[in-house]
């Protein structure tokens, strides 16, 4: 059936992909649909893949199972952006197949194949709703073609040739399955980036020495550390169900994905707010159910129990103490006090607390004055890892934190995070925007219970309209606009709203589109390039265009994007 891979040429190979995306991710940047100056599939897919290369390096007696184990936890740790997270599920869905086959002398045609439809299968499950002409797509195209050619006789690297060939055919496709991609005449963009990573493992297996550049990829910042404490869990959706129940089944074997979907489709039958995911012989448990004894009797059949947990919805009544807002600030500074103190007794939990991201020091102090605990920098220059978003929720010694992304291509990684996390309630509010995130924060009330809230910030975020407007970093064509190098672009909740030549003209422009008959307020958010004089300039302007509104104007500090607006 042709040769095998062995553990160090796994090894090699998976290093090879990542130094082959590390070393073109700035022309898949280029890539990027629209031509603004944070495109960032490239970075992201590569932040992704460098932490797993570092873990993966760092093995000095290879075997399958332990490459294919550094492959998985380090991606899934450094993942960041939409397309971070599904390359690294991608490699989540390939090593599962290659670590059930550890034992085996290597990686011939069949496993092969097995591992590609694994990695597709596991990818399409992380996306709520996936789209054609993406990374998905040459992803699918690849597995379907190994799998077509895995029963025959050919060696392995002639059928891998044959596979990675068949997915530039696919990916050169792209364009005719999205639209928006053959406006602006480029393939889609993490889709090329997968095809970097799987060319450079195949040249390493074809005999080309690797020689890997651990250097700093520029990871997102964060605030500075202060005490770790225990991660969270998972709340989702509206309470049809009386009694929330959480457990772990602990098993004598690592589950495997059938086991897993047979009992999340157990659940389904008794419940609903239904989280059920496996970490190799745990699987972790939350359901909303009228029955919890019979939940716990279906675990009992797999495993035994533990962290058992049954809250009674209906009676279960949520307090806030009165000081715990004016508590914020007076903890801010006995956090900076103490930074560089032993580490002091660990303080009961509060019952809420708040992660925000965000893009400027500016916005960054208004989302501490609304009353989010940490604040993670990156948003729109730079997106936050899974492992961000882990580490920040070490940091709230909280029972219940929500997380708001404020930005659609964070959402993915948040939500892999709350995933991961035990012991905490973790709840993402899909925030795709600063705006949206203040809004959303603003709208919280501690008289509600967590999944209230969830709903009402999520209502309230999604009445905001959001304006961005940033400049071209290319010539291209979106929405039938030409757009020229260092044009002015207003960016919109649904795409572009103008083009112009002038920072002034393209905020009043992008106002026209977004202010209408109902609109109560502007917020105008300028970002660290713009001076304020300037700024209270165009506030003026926009008070006489718009006397019957209320105009706003708030220094964000943001990098790269001239302003952030906001129409309420």
């Amino acid at each position: 059936m042709g040769d095998q891979i062995d553990a160090l040429q796994l090894k090699n190979a998976f290093l090879a992909g990542a130094n082959n995306l590390n070393a073109k991710k700035e022309w898949i940047n280029e890539l990027n649909v629209f031509p603004v100056p944070d495109g960032d599939t490239g970075t992201n897919m590569t932040m992704t893949i460098m932490s797993a290369a570092r873990e993966v390096a760092a093995i000095s007696a290879p075997t399958l199972e332990n490459v294919a184990k550094a492959m998985a936890s380090g991606s899934l740790r450094g993942a960041r952006g939409n397309s971070g997270v599904i390359l690294s599920q991608l490699i989540r869905g390939f090593t599962k197949e290659i670590r059930e086959h550890a034992d085996e002398a290597g990686i011939d045609n069949l496993i092969m194949a097995r591992a590609f439809s694994r990695a597709v299968e596991t990818a399409y499950k992380a996306v709520m709703k996936p789209k054609e002409g993406t990374i998905l797509t040459v992803a699918k195209g690849m597995a379907d073609r190994i799998t077509e050619l895995s029963v025959t006789d050919e060696d392995l690297i002639t059928l891998l040739e044959k596979v990675v060939a068949y997915g530039d055919e696919v990916l050169a496709k792209t364009p005719e399955m999205l639209p928006v991609l053959k406006e602006a005449g480029v393939v889609d963009s993490g889709g090329q980036g997968l095809m970097t990573v799987v060319k450079g493992a195949l040249a390493s297996l074809k005999g080309e020495e690797v020689v890997l550049d651990l250097g700093d990829q520029g990871a997102a910042k964060a605030e500075a550390p202060v005490e770790r404490k225990s991660r969270g869990e998972i709340s989702t959706a509206d309470i049809k169900f009386g009694y929330c129940t959480e457990f772990m089944v602990n098993g004598d074997h690592e589950f495997t994905d059938e086991e897993v979907d047979s009992l999340r489709a157990w659940l389904g039958g008794v419940g609903d707010s239904i989280v059920c995911f496996s970490d190799e012989n745990i699987i972790k448990v939350h359901v909303h159910t009228n029955h919890p004894g019979n939940a716990f009797e279906k675990g009992l059949s797999m495993g035994y129990l533990s962290k058992m947990k049954v809250d009674n919805m209906r009676l279960e009544h949520h307090e806030v103490l009165i000081e715990d807002a004016s508590r914020i600030a007076e903890e801010k500074k006995e956090e900076a006090a103490s930074a560089a103190a032993p580490e002091k007794p660990e303080e009961p939990a509060k019952e809420y607390g708040f992660i925000s991201v965000s893009a400027g020091d500016g916005l960054t102090e208004i989302f501490r004055g609304i009353g989010v605990d940490y604040v993670i920098e990156g948003g729109q220059t730079m997106n936050p890892s899974t492992e961000d978003i882990l580490n920040a929720c070490d940091q709230v010694n909280a029972e219940t934190i929500f997380v708001l992304p404020n930005n659609k291509n964070i959402i993915l990684a948040a939500n892999q995070a709350k995933d991961i996390i035990e012991d905490k309630n973790i709840i993402v509010v899909p925030t795709k925007t600063i705006p949206q995130g203040i809004t959303a924060m603003i709208s919280f009330s501690p008289d509600m219970n967590p999944e209230e809230n969830l709903e009402a910030m999520k209502d309230a975020s999604q009445c905001v309209r959001t304006g961005e407007i940033t400049y071209a970093v290319r010539n291209t064509t979106i929405d039938g606009h030409a757009i020229e190098k260092d044009d002015i672009m207003a960016l919109g909740d649904d795409g572009l709203l103008a083009v112009a030549k002038e920072k002034n003209q393209a905020v009043l422009e992008a106002l026209k589109a977004m202010v209408n008959d109902e609109s109560e307020i502007i917020t105008i958010y300028y970002g660290q390039d713009i001076p304020e004089e300037e700024a209270e300039a165009l506030a003026t302007r926009i008070r006489k265009a718009y006397p019957q509104v209320e105009t706003e104007l708030q220094y964000g500090g943001q990098p790269i994007y001239y302003y952030f607006l906001s129409v309420e």
